[in-house]
């Protein structure tokens, strides 16, 4: 079974910057499209970022994070990160990694959550 380990939330003031990594094991890591997804309370989980091949490049359908957020995608450590930057109160949600086979779409895996609160 295929896992996704998030991590490095915490606690931020507005404006600051984190780092959040995924690691994925037991798959094989270039037979799938990375993304990130956010889930704020009250609200539902929206699509922060994707890189859909090991050499692509993100894509970032949410435009309140364009120019702020970057997602990058080391291969070789079968890790994806998400670089967020001039953090806003409103960044504040759980933050999933997600996994999905871009050959076989019902192979998609999600990660534990890593929370995000930005706050003064």
């Amino acid at each position: 079974q295929a896992h996704l380990v998030e991590s490095g939330g915490g606690l931020v003031q507005p404006g600051g910057s984190l780092r959040l990594s995924c690691t994925a094991s037991e798959l094989t890591f270039s037979r799938y499209a990375m993304s990130w997804y956010r889930m704020a309370p009250g609200k539902g989980r929206e699509l922060v970022a994707t890189i859909t091949t090991p050499g692509g490049s993100a894509n970032y359908p949410d435009d309140s994070v364009k120019g702020r957020f970057i997602m990058s995608r080391d291969n070789a450590k079968n890790t994806v990160y998400l670089d967020m930057s001039s953090l806003k109160l409103e960044d504040t949600a759980m933050y999933y990694c997600y996994a999905q086979h871009r050959n076989t779409l019902r192979i998609s895996y999600w990660g534990q959550g890593t929370q995000v609160t930005v706050s003064s």
